[in-house]
């Protein structure tokens, strides 16, 4: 899996886990059942403008690396996804990954990117 890249708006601010809505909540449950399903590195999970969610975990093979939220945000453009309203990463690093912010960043200026850790507790969010 890549490095995370130095990318100033990578490292989440704290937020109150109790402070997601429903819908992000949902989001960090199916993050953490991707990661978990087959013992990945990272989980993530996005909603689009439409409100569908799409699930992915971390893939390292020896032909394609890529990370989980930029394989959730790939699904979700594949399935017709032209604005992202959330999305949430789960995994043991304290900042997100270059390449994922900018997969989000690509559909949504705006989205806020939850970063939680392997127990669901949330560690911080991205909004830029």
């Amino acid at each position: 899996m890549p490095e995370s890249a130095a990318v100033p708006a990578a490292r989440p601010t704290p937020s109150d886990p109790a402070a997601l809505s429903a819908e992000d909540g949902k989001l960090v449950v199916l993050a953490r059942g991707a990661r978990g399903r087959v013992g990945a590195v990272e989980g993530a999970a996005v909603r689009d403008q439409d409100g569908r969610t799409y699930a992915a975990a971390s893939v390292a093979l020896p032909s394609l690396t890529i990370t989980a939220l930029q394989l959730a945000v790939a699904s979700a453009v594949a399935a017709g996804a032209t604005r992202l309203e959330a999305a949430v990463v789960v995994t043991e690093a304290s900042t997100l990954d270059g390449a994922g912010h900018a997969a989000v960043r690509d559909l949504s200026a705006d989205a806020p990117i939850h970063v939680a850790a392997p127990d669901g507790t949330v560690l911080g969010t991205v909004v830029e």
